[in-house]
């Protein structure tokens, strides 16, 4: 078993800390700080972690939260369970192929 850095996205649990608990709770609010993002991207932002975030968006939402960078983004370890081997038990997906159809004709009965 091995560990890998992960980082962990904590704005849910740093909104519901402040009262907000409908990701449009922050839309006005970012607006006001000059961050112009659509409904669907702020529910995007606050239901998964990003891939890449604005420096104007993270900065708009450590000023909404009243928090740091660091209380958004956490580094984290976690342990990394790797595959079993294939032949205790049971298939691999690797080792499922799809089965062949045939499609007959229903009999006429002549």
């Amino acid at each position: 078993m091995s560990t890998k850095t992960v980082i962990r996205w904590n704005l849910r649990q740093l909104m519901a800390e402040n009262g907000m608990f409908a990701t449009t709770d922050l839309v006005e609010p970012l607006h006001r700080r000059g961050v112009e993002i659509s409904r669907q991207m702020v529910h995007r932002v606050a239901t998964k972690p990003p891939q890449r975030i604005n420096l104007d968006l993270l900065a708009a939402l450590c000023d909404i939260l009243a928090c740091t960078p660091n209380d958004l983004l956490e580094l984290a370890q976690e342990q990394v369970v790797e595959p079993a081997a294939s032949g205790d038990g049971g298939p691999g997906i690797g080792d499922l192929r799809p089965i062949r159809a045939t499609i007959r004709r229903p009999s006429t009965g002549e």
